[in-house]
């Protein structure tokens, strides 16, 4: 008598990917970050200076946005809830094998992540870096009595530049966001399906289950609830 199909294991609950005080801090920074983007973008353009006016409170409102966008990371991760967001930063610091074959597109199919991509580190190290080179360059803008007209000359031409660049990051990053529904879900809700952990980041479905991400796939066979 032939035995009956092995059923494929029940699709496991939704995966916590970011807690409350992740998803605070990423939306408070990129509140903050649109507001700069915004605000620069009405400073620096002649028509929509022309168009929006209230130059003076526009300017006000970029200079406290800039100075305020360590805030929302320095308050998440302050104490015992700021564990997790602590433990990403290091993930984002962090570089495997597999994060290096993922940046040559032609071995990027094997390359086993971790929670982040390479990009999305990539992405977060420039937007640091840049959030730094322009809090320090548009203080020597905005208070400019004590140094010397070379001095604001530069930091007028390396903020500007900064501020190209971070227009190009982040659009990039919203872009790709919007174009995978799931991932993006984990940044609004908290959570995302182990069916998508475990084909785009199995390094980091094996972290949370414990359990190995091809022997899943094998278990559920072709078709399965975690295809």
């Amino acid at each position: 008598m032939t035995p009956p199909p092995e059923r494929p294991s029940p699709e496991p609950p939704p995966l916590l990917r970011f807690d409350r005080v992740e998803r605070a801090v990423h939306w408070a920074n990129a509140l903050l970050f649109l507001t700069l983007m915004v605000t620069g973008a009405v400073l620096y353009v002649g028509p929509l200076s022309a168009a929006v006016g209230h130059r003076v409170l526009v300017r006000t409102v970029h200079v406290w946005s800039g100075l305020a966008l360590p805030v929302p990371f320095v308050m998440g991760l302050a104490g015992r809830h700021g564990a997790r967001l602590r433990e990403d930063l290091r993930r984002l610091d962090r570089w495997s094998r597999s994060d290096f074959r993922w940046l040559r597109r032609r071995h990027r199919p094997s390359a086993r992540l971790g929670k982040f991509n390479p990009g999305q580190k990539l992405n977060a190290a420039f937007l640091a870096g840049a959030a730094v080179v322009m809090l320090g360059t548009g203080s020597i803008m905005h208070w400019f009595e004590p140094f010397p007209d070379a001095w604001r000359t530069g930091a007028t031409f390396v903020h500007d530049w900064f501020a190209f660049g971070v227009w190009l990051a982040v659009s990039g990053h919203v872009l790709l966001a919007l174009a995978d529904p799931e991932a993006m879900r984990g940044m609004t809700r908290g959570r995302v399906s182990a069916r998508w952990a475990r084909l785009h980041r199995p390094r980091w479905y094996e972290e949370v289950t414990g359990e190995p991400a091809e022997r899943v796939a094998a278990r559920s066979g072709p078709g399965g609830p975690y295809r």
